[in-house]
């Protein structure tokens, strides 16, 4: 059996008449980084804030290490959170913001320079001790926010989209930095995010959230490429949505074009399919053993390493096709979209 460092079992929440969290079941490794991932107002902080001990669930259970937490306020949860706006006491220099909790704790002075110096040097803020919130960067200010969760050692790291405030290039680096330091505490984690990339390189799973409705669970390359959902499909990265007839022999049908389904289909069933960009090609004559569709090119966007293709089918779907590593070729006109029958991932309607 796995070892299940925190457990959700059947968490509704309502807000007023509103349905916000519903009948979510979720079991969590210990050790691992998990991310909530969905669009806006999917239930993901609420979710997180929940675990945090901010709100109570309506109905369900919390398990933390097997004992219930959901009536334990949140300052004897054993869990930790750092919030999107960092929340930093700004009367407080660095030592004081990170130390805060031990001292309230009651820790001796020896501990609390001990842990502090610890979680200052893992977020490589050794020799700002004395320095204000406002006298740092955005990205300092987060390192700060991080280390005031770490020095309490906590059983779950809560981070409610932390790296939002940060510019693209400084938000990279934050990233590779905060999955580094997970990987080596062994720390587990949570983390709340709408941004599919950071999901996808920082998380070990991932839970996809809509209108608080889990849709999927899965490791990066199992949502990515494997979606249990149109949602998800849709979601998760850039991919063309075709809808399709089960046929007898487990072949579906997308207009007159018949091949054989990546999944179990029914015949007479109506289904979709997700066809990455990256899995298709382009050529002006049909491929020896993948399916073929007749398309016309209707605009290109040079990318550096690919060109992306824009298109419309005979069925005057549109079709978005990436060429990597295109040189100097750019396609026109009329062409066939190809691609592996079973790089058409079918999902039931």
């Amino acid at each position: 059996m796995a070892d299940y460092v925190l457990q959700l079992k059947n968490i509704n929440k309502y807000f007023g008449k509103n349905h916000v969290i519903k009948n979510v079941d979720l079991n969590f490794e210990k050790g691992h980084f998990i991310t909530f991932l969905g669009p806006s107002g999917c239930g993901k902080t609420t979710l997180l804030r929940m675990i945090a001990g901010f709100y109570e669930p309506d109905e369900g259970e919390i398990l933390l290490n097997g004992k219930n937490i959901e009536k334990v306020p949140p300052y004897d949860r054993n869990t930790a959170m750092v919030f999107q706006e960092y929340a930093l006491f700004p009367h407080m220099n660095v030592f004081d913001n990170v130390s805060y909790g031990l001292r309230v704790k009651k820790k001796s002075k020896d501990e609390i320079e001990k842990r502090v110096k610890q979680a200052l040097a893992l977020m490589q803020l050794e020799g700002m001790e004395k320095r204000f919130p406002n006298q740092m960067s955005g990205g300092q200010q987060q390192r700060v926010a991080v280390a005031r969760a770490l020095v309490m050692n906590p059983e779950v790291l809560l981070l409610d989209e932390p790296l939002s405030n940060l510019d693209a290039k400084l938000r990279e680096s934050v990233r590779v930095e905060l999955r580094q330091i997970q990987q080596k505490m062994g720390l587990s984690t949570i983390y709340v995010t709408h941004d599919q990339s950071e999901a996808l390189s920082m998380s070990d799973a991932i839970v996809v959230l809509k209108d608080g409705i889990v849709h999927q669970v899965g490791t990066p390359q199992e949502i990515y490429f494997e979606p249990k959902t149109a949602f998800v499909a849709d979601f998760i990265g850039t991919t063309n949505l075709i809808s399709l007839k089960g046929e007898s022999g487990n072949q579906v049908a997308y207009g007159g074009t018949v091949f054989t389904s990546s999944n179990p289909v029914k015949e007479g069933s109506e289904y979709v399919a997700s066809v990455r960009p990256e899995s298709a090609g382009l050529s002006k004559n049909p491929v020896e053993n993948q399916v073929n569709l007749k398309a016309h090119i209707t605009n290109t966007m040079f990318l550096g390493e690919k060109v992306r293709y824009f298109l419309r089918d005979a069925l005057d779907k549109e079709w978005i096709v990436d060429a990597f590593d295109p040189g100097r070729t750019i396609h026109q006109g009329d062409v066939y979209v190809t691609f592996p029958a079973e790089k058409a991932w079918v999902i039931a309607k």
